[in-house]
């Protein structure tokens, strides 16, 4: 049976190595009309705010980026009562500036996915606005979070397909249409988040510098990996601050995402 719909206001998607965000967490398993999502979904409180966090590849890692079940994912954190969402994420620097360890708050998102289920309207006319793919007060908050880490404000970030790492025409590429980091699952993540009216914000960290960016030395998985590791406690540390700041009556455009529309689905 899923919980009670108001078991949790904010929700987590953790990354690479963020597999253990909260303490004393009640598990929640979620059916939603899209399979199961990428793991259950652990509940607790944190700064008397209710927080659901989901470990975005599964705990065991089994979900690699162009197999995740975004769409689950993101239906399954509003059937819990999710309205705002925190997506820290693993990225490659595309400015010689933005090396590792560097965070990142992206303001911009290109994607460069192919194949990917992108949104849960298949039938009717539903185009949502995704001028501005993130939520404007969630990116306060975690700029406001993660000045202790002296995170960067703004920056496009490139989506990819993967699993592979970028060629070096690529990283330069993507580099010379503005792009500042390239990851592998910020698309479509952010899109059907708009879709469900959620708000939804990306904390960015960088594991290292793209291929094309400099030097001969190209990404590795080990690198990656070790890097986010490194600073999973920062990370963790971030991301417990914004949820105390996160508003607790929302404001901003997200929440009208869908005004005016009719659906041709019933949400959660």
């Amino acid at each position: 049976m899923n919980p009670p719909p108001t078991a949790a206001e904010i929700g987590v998607i953790g990354g690479s190595g963020l597999y253990a965000l909260l303490e004393n967490a009640t598990e929640h398993e979620i059916a939603t009309p899209y399979g199961a999502p990428s793991d259950k979904i652990t509940v607790a409180e944190v700064g008397g705010r209710r927080v659901a966090f989901l470990p975005r590849h599964g705990r065991d890692h089994r979900f690699p980026p162009h197999r995740i079940p975004y769409r689950a994912n993101l239906w399954a954190l509003r059937s819990l009562g999710v309205r705002q969402i925190l997506a820290p994420c693993a990225v490659g620097g595309l400015r010689p500036e933005l090396g590792p360890g560097t965070f990142v708050v992206p303001d911009q998102l290109i994607d460069r996915t192919s194949g990917r289920e992108q949104t849960y309207y298949d039938s009717g006319a539903v185009h949502v606005s995704f001028a501005d793919p993130y939520c404007p007060a969630g990116r306060a908050v975690a700029l406001a979070s993660a000045a202790r880490v002296n995170a960067v404000d703004g920056g496009a970030m490139v989506v990819v397909e993967g699993p592979r790492f970028s060629t070096r025409a690529e990283s330069r590429w993507f580099t010379a249409i503005g792009g500042a980091v390239v990851n592998m699952t910020g698309h479509p993540e952010a899109v059907l988040a708009r879709e469900l009216a959620l708000c939804y914000t990306s904390i960015a960290l960088v594991t290292d510098l793209d291929a094309g960016v400099e030097g001969d030395h190209g990404v590795t998985q080990e690198e990656v990996f070790s890097v986010f590791a490194e600073n999973t406690a920062r990370l963790r540390e971030v991301l417990l601050d914004a949820v105390t700041r996160l508003p607790a009556e929302r404001t901003c455009p997200c929440k009208d995402a869908l005004e005016g529309i009719k659906l041709p689905i019933e949400l959660p």
